[in-house]
């Protein structure tokens, strides 16, 4: 979930009711070529569905980490960070998008999940990468 003008918006992966899904997913969209020129690569290993790689990243870009992520950067305004609190784990996935991320979009990021803080600057995380 993230705060955003004292409310909060939760997100699960591949949400399709926030009011906002719209500007969300295009984000996202305009986001994944920067993100990969700049050297991402999806982990598919990460998607646990039988399915083709085309769907496996639309899957992995679908995780609730990236449309949080995305809706903060749509909602806030530089130099607000991006703060996300969940509930588990994040991905092995979403860390390195979150990096990636916070380089191109020149933002700060911050996820909370069950086991630490996660503090991305520039394409860098303060856990070191777990």
């Amino acid at each position: 979930w993230i705060k955003v003008r004292d409310k909060v918006h939760v997100f699960v992966a591949d949400d399709k009711f926030h009011p906002l899904k719209e500007e969300i997913y295009d984000k996202l969209d305009m986001l994944m070529p920067q993100m990969k020129m700049a050297g991402y690569i999806p982990d598919l290993s990460f998607v646990l569905h039988d399915v083709d790689d085309e769907s496996k990243e639309q899957c992995l870009l679908h995780h609730s980490e990236k449309l949080a992520i995305a809706f903060g950067l749509i909602s806030t305004t530089h130099p607000v960070p991006v703060r996300i609190f969940k509930n588990l784990r994040v991905c092995g996935d979403c860390h390195a998008a979150a990096k990636y991320i916070s380089r191109i979009a020149a933002r700060e990021i911050l996820i909370r999940d069950t086991n630490r803080f996660h503090h991305f600057i520039d394409g860098i995380c303060s856990c070191g990468d777990y």
